[in-house]
């Protein structure tokens, strides 16, 4: 889920801070896990903020949105059942907060119910290289040479060392505020999934558009390439 357009909703409601539409986005995310632990979903990755995001965006919002999520991933790690992950580079996050997604993985380790992956500090780019050099050096260490490497090289040794090694790629992707672009997210997992995009803005987002995109994705015939 990539909950997009909580800005132009804080402008548009006459908003002083985009604070304040991140905010209301963070609190539709609550929301909107809720609806996928009701229907059964058993994993939902959100999109929070990008390895660009934390480059190109005014610092006072990159505060406010360090804050915010925070209080997200704190907030979700108390869901009873739930299992929150972090998705994404902990090296280039400020401290604080990769220790509060690091405790909140920790303290859901163990639980069985919807997986919560946190996309933040998060590029698909940056993802791909990161596994390539996690295999390439694992490889090295068994003694391996590169042309042994090259030879052997799949995709599913690749998809092993993603950040969401282990998981079933993404079966939909939804984007809110009407935008159709993938914004460096899940690039290599996403390779097969369905896409839907939402005309209402993050915070915006009712259960019912939920409930469409779902009926939507039922109703297509996904066929992988065959």
């Amino acid at each position: 889920m990539m909950i997009d357009g909580n800005r132009r909703w804080a402008r548009q409601l006459g908003f002083d801070s985009a604070a304040d539409g991140h905010r209301a986005g963070a609190a539709k995310m609550r929301e909107f896990l809720g609806w996928c632990d009701e229907i059964g979903v058993r994993v939902v990755s959100l999109y929070l903020l990008s390895s660009d995001n934390l480059r190109k965006r005014d610092s006072k919002e990159i505060e406010d949105l360090i804050e915010i999520i925070a209080e997200l991933a704190e907030s979700l790690s108390q869901q009873a059942g739930w299992r929150v992950k972090h998705v994404g580079r902990s090296d280039i996050l400020p401290d604080e907060l990769a220790r509060v997604l690091h405790d909140a993985e920790e303290r859901t380790r163990e639980n069985a119910g919807l997986h919560v992956n946190l996309a933040v500090g998060y590029g698909g780019r940056n993802e791909i290289v990161d596994a390539v050099r996690s295999i390439i050096a694992e490889h090295e260490a068994s003694g391996g040479t590169l042309e042994d490497l090259a030879a052997h090289l799949t995709p599913e040794m690749i998809g092993e060392h993603l950040y969401t090694g282990g998981q079933p790629d993404p079966d939909l992707v939804i984007r809110t505020s009407g935008e159709q672009r993938l914004s460096d997210f899940l690039l290599w997992q996403s390779a097969h999934s369905e896409f839907y995009f939402v005309e209402a803005l993050g915070p915006d987002l009712r259960e019912v558009d939920f409930l469409r995109a779902i009926r939507d994705f039922a109703d297509r015939d996904r066929r992988f390439g065959r």
